[in-house]
């Protein structure tokens, strides 16, 4: 299987991205540049990671949406293919219409960089499978505008089609105030598309993916995407 880490210029955590798919997962990996139109079949998967794409200027995401490569990622997602956007890549994902909602400046306007514990509340997606449900992990945030909202339908839609897969919680896996810490809607930390190959999180799973960083509980998400591949699942 292969995947393609996107780069846009002020990307920071496409290294990242590429060490976690190449020496940890041991996939074989691509850079794509942003302004690449090739075509992106040859991939299994494709990753916005996280950064500041063109210097946040607009808005998070706003220009990046334009790049030359989105049209392709935008095809490539639509026709089943699986995309993950991380911090940043998830801004951009709403931005191009693949995910529903925003991602503004967090509640207290200030760039909150620390360890969050999340709960998985859906772990039957193509990007959770190896959690258990109701699960407990712990990854780093690292973001300025990561307070998700969208409108009171769309809202509702998530819920109901369990399409909210992570939310910020205690350690004790309680949804709570206190643990919304960017004031996101009912606590929102990630969420997928309609047909479930789409997903966006703001919390960053390739900054703890392996033990040399404290905690590989991260990697969960790359191993998931691995496991869905292998066996042939599809989604849509």
């Amino acid at each position: 299987m292969k995947f393609g880490v996107v780069v846009f210029p002020g990307s920071n955590c496409d290294a990242d991205c590429f060490h976690v798919l190449k020496e940890v997962v041991k996939c074989e990996v691509d850079y794509i540049w942003h302004k690449d139109k090739k075509n992106l079949a040859e991939y299994d998967c494709l990753v916005l990671p996280g950064g500041f794409s063109y210097g946040d200027y607009l808005r998070t995401g706003a220009i990046a949406r334009f790049s030359p490569v989105m049209e392709n990622i935008i095809n490539f997602a639509n026709n089943g293919g699986l995309v993950l956007g991380i911090c940043n890549g998830f801004q951009i994902l709403t931005e191009s219409g693949l995910l529903p909602g925003a991602l503004v400046r967090n509640k207290n306007l200030k760039f909150v960089c620390k360890d969050v514990d999340l709960i998985v509340e859906n772990n039957e997606t193509a990007f959770s499978n190896a959690y258990d449900k109701k699960q407990v992990i712990r990854i780093p945030v690292a973001h300025g505008e990561g307070s998700y909202v969208c409108t009171e339908e769309i809202l509702h839609e998530l819920e109901r089609d369990k399409r909210i897969i992570f939310r910020y919680a205690t350690a004790e896996g309680e949804v709570l105030d206190r643990c919304n810490f960017n004031g996101s809607l009912n606590n929102i930390a990630g969420i997928i598309n309609k047909q479930g190959n789409v997903l966006g999180m703001m919390p960053h799973p390739e900054r703890c993916a392996e033990p040399v960083l404290g905690n590989e509980i991260g990697r969960g998400v790359f191993d998931s995407i691995i496991t869905w591949l292998q066996g042939g699942k599809k989604v849509g």
